[in-house]
């Protein structure tokens, strides 16, 4: 089965994630295809507009936990950052094409990275994101640590860090996070925001977001080397490899 699944429709290119039975989590076969498609996707001038979404019920769980627990004592964090998801921020972030996060269900972890460094965030109504980080006593990376406060404040991105509370579709539309919600008719929006913008000015929207980057994010490279140096430490902490277990043997975790 191939990690992800790609259609080019009248412009707009949908990319899905394609690891349902593991509720689409990230390995490393994923996040290179990933990272190819839209390497691919920036020089095909077919493409006009990326959407990138799960296929199934979820969007994504974010890393899969499996993996990396497979090759605990030979990982580097920061190293293995570097190679699979600060790349991605980025090539989303600088790619001059709108890419779009079309998330149709939970959407945690390093996927939550993925899905604010998009430029639009449609999502259905039973969709939640779940900052998760904490959960398993690591700190945020793939630039949670700052797109999140920039969409919803401080206050509320330090909260859904420590309490792991799922922030619902429609809450995430009332704070900004989220540009439209959409039921039975979700897939419909989606296509139709993806196709309009498919037809829209291609050197305009690049430049523009070029703008939007320098005014806004200027630190996101800075912010996701340091996101990479505090979970290189954190990596190799007692509470990270107990709540590491405790999340495989499906219990809650304790910490001292």
């Amino acid at each position: 089965m191939p990690p992800l699944l790609s259609e080019l429709k009248s412009g707009a290119l949908t990319l899905s994630l394609n690891r349902p039975a593991r509720a689409n989590a990230f390995n490393f076969e994923m996040t290179t295809a990933l990272q190819t498609a839209l390497t691919d996707a920036e020089k095909d001038s077919q493409v006009r507009c990326v959407v990138l979404t799960g296929n199934g019920k979820v969007f994504s769980a974010g890393q899969d936990i499996t993996e990396m627990k497979q090759n605990a004592g030979d990982v580097s964090y920061a190293g293995h950052l570097e190679k699979t998801y600060n790349p991605l921020i980025l090539k989303i972030r600088e790619m001059g094409k709108p890419v779009i996060a079309a998330v149709n269900g939970a959407c945690a972890g390093a996927a939550f990275g993925i899905a604010l460094a998009c430029d639009l965030r449609i999502a259905h109504t039973s969709a939640y994101f779940v900052v998760g980080f904490s959960g398993i006593a690591l700190a945020p990376d793939s630039g949670v640590s700052l797109f999140l406060p920039k969409y919803i404040g401080l206050a509320r991105a330090q909260e859904y860090f420590y309490t792991n509370k799922p922030i619902p579709a429609r809450l995430g539309y009332e704070w900004g996070l989220v540009n439209k919600v959409g039921g039975f008719n979700y897939q419909r929006m989606t296509r139709q925001v993806a196709e309009e913008l498919a037809r829209g000015p291609r050197e305009a929207f690049a430049a523009g977001k070029k703008a939007f980057n320098a005014a806004i994010l200027p630190n996101l490279a800075e912010s996701l080397t340091r996101e990479g140096i505090l979970q290189e430490g954190l990596g190799r902490s007692d509470d990270h490899q107990g709540a590491v277990r405790a999340f495989l043997e499906k219990r809650k975790p304790e910490f001292d």
